[in-house]
Formats: structure tokens, C-alpha cells, sequence
């Protein structure tokens, strides 16, 4: 079954990261998710930019707006995610565990809707 890891942390989280330190946690992130390659459960991955940089798109009575920005006022705030394939929900749930992210925010960890 596939199985999405949201990774969710406070804008500015790792701001207070060492050089050595964000390059460690990105060296640790990319060995990982080769770790899930070689294991076979690594779908797809990706980080993404600011909050800053987003916008929320409502369509509401034929017409369109656009707001800057999450849709959502939370603390925090989507950062990137995992795409994995799991046996199970518990297996999906440890390998959110060993997500790096996961020491500076929160791992969502939810099942893909099957249409078929």
C-alpha cells in the first residue's frame, strides 16, 4: 500500500541549524531516502521552498481567488514530503520515524486513496 509522509515544521525551524549542522541533516535525509530505495519502499520525495513563496487557490461560484500563503493558520506548516510504499500502516509509521525532519517537526503519515 502507498502511503504519504507529510513532513510539517515551525516556519524558521531550522534556522537556528549550524551550517555543519543543515548539512548534516541533509546528508542524513538523502542517505535515507536511499535507504528506502535499496529496502524498496522509496516512491518519491521532495522538499519545498517558504511559505512565503505559496499560494491558495479557492474556486467559489465560477470564480477563482487567490490568497498568499497556506490555506490553514497553523504553527506549522508543510515542508516537503515522502512518498512510500509500506506493507502496512505500522510499517508506514516506522518508516516515518526514521525520517531526519522528524527531530525538527512532525511526520503526517496518511494511506493514498485507492479510486480503483
Amino acid at each position: 500500500m502507498k502511503y504519504i509522509c507529510l513532513v510539517y515544521a515551525e516556519p524558521g525551524a531550522l534556522s537556528g541549524l549550524s551550517a555543519a549542522e543543515k548539512t548534516a541533516l541533509d546528508h542524513d535525509s538523502l542517505a535515507y531516502d536511499r535507504d528506502l530505495m535499496a529496502r524498496g519502499h522509496f516512491l518519491a520525495a521532495s522538499a519545498l521552498q517558504a511559505i512565503d513563496t505559496a499560494s491558495t487557490i479557492r474556486v467559489r461560484g465560477g470564480g477563482v481567488m487567490v490568497s498568499d500563503g497556506p490555506f490553514a493558520e497553523t504553527k506549522e506548516v508543510l515542508c516537503g514530503f515522502i512518498f512510500i510504499e509500506a506493507a502496512d500502516i505500522e510499517e508506514a509509521k516506522q518508516i516515518a520515524a526514521g525520517i531526519p525532519m522528524a527531530r525538527h517537526g512532525a511526520i503526517e503519515v496518511r494511506p493514498e486513496l485507492d479510486f480503483g
